[in-house]
């Protein structure tokens, strides 16, 4: 089937087309935010396709993939009609969490997909029907090497976002071991905290860069207080690194113990960074469990096959 869909999430959307159809994603002069065509720093096949906004109502399009509220009347314009569609949020409810209703809650006429149980717990999703579709990755093979004592943390904008991303407890890890950091806007970071002596940014580099620099880390961070469940997370374990994280959202789910550690105690993670910086057998060993179980639980197989499902009974 034909596909549009709007690139909004590189590393998810990566993911996504690696199915078995035509995928189409909009294109505006600016290739801004609600155009941007193709990815320039993620591998996609050649069976997605950027198309000129106001070209859309040539493609005999199957089904409209949403991701935004805005999207629903952008796809009814631009294609003159309105296909089947399905809506995928990919984020953790903000606000007044226990009552924070999705924008979908009040219609039946649009599948909603979280992609967390944990955000199927806490949106409240109305009338819309839902779904669970955990996240698929493609595996980048086992790359680790962990040569370097440095613990590495994928985050993007991480000033404007701080307490979400866990900005602000990045110096409190930083005395356990160097942190680099990988993403966009991330230039700035060493200097705004006063890390630029433990501290290196990488900037939005390649998505198989990203991941070869990655791998000479000997352990990744994961600092986020509140989000569904970064893929750079399951990248980084796909790839054989051990994790200390935050035990929040669905942290705790995708991590088994023997993969790293999780908890909410900062000292607790500060004490892990320091012992898997020191010990890199002890951290290749948790990097293999940690590849294990990101393979059996989000593998890009079972991903593709769970949408296939949603998608066949959509279109």
């Amino acid at each position: 089937m034909k596909i549009l869909v709007w690139h909004v999430h590189g590393s998810w959307t990566t993911s996504f087309v690696q199915g078995r159809h035509d995928y189409v994603v909009p294109l505006t002069p600016d290739r801004g935010p609600d155009g941007r065509g193709r990815a320039r720093t993620y591998p996609w096949p050649d069976t997605v396709r950027e198309v000129p906004f106001d070209r859309l109502r040539e493609e005999d399009v199957d089904v409209v993939v949403y991701q935004r509220p805005h999207e629903i009347d952008l796809a009814r314009e631009w294609l003159g009609r309105t296909p089947p569609g399905v809506y995928v949020e990919h984020n953790t409810p903000a606000g007044d969490v226990p009552k924070t209703r999705h924008p979908l809650a009040g219609r039946s006429d649009i599948p909603l997909v979280h992609v967390t149980h944990f955000n199927d717990l806490f949106w409240d999703s109305g009338r819309a029907p839902t779904h669970v579709i955990e996240h698929g990755v493609v595996d980048p093979g086992h790359l680790y090497t962990g040569e370097l004592p440095h613990a590495a943390v994928v985050v993007n904008e991480p000033v404007r976002r701080w307490r979400v991303s866990g900005t602000d407890l990045l110096p409190a890890f930083a005395v356990a071991t160097p942190l680099d950091v990988f993403g966009m806007r991330v230039t700035t970071l060493p200097a705004t905290l006063g890390l630029s002596g433990r501290m290196t940014a990488f900037e939005d580099l390649p998505q198989a860069q990203m991941h070869e620099r990655l791998a000479a880390r000997r352990v990744y961070l994961h600092p986020y207080r509140w989000t569904s469940l970064g893929l750079a997370l399951i990248e980084a374990m796909m790839i054989g690194m051990p994790v200390v994280g935050l035990a929040t959202t669905e942290a705790i789910e995708a991590v088994p113990q023997e993969a790293g550690v999780v908890s909410t105690k900062v000292p607790t993670l500060v004490h892990a960074l320091r012992a898997f910086a020191a010990e890199p057998e002890r951290a290749a060993q948790a990097g293999k469990a940690a590849r294990q179980a990101a393979l059996a639980r989000y593998g890009i197989a079972r991903f593709l096959t769970d949408w296939d499902e949603v998608l066949t009974q959509i279109a």
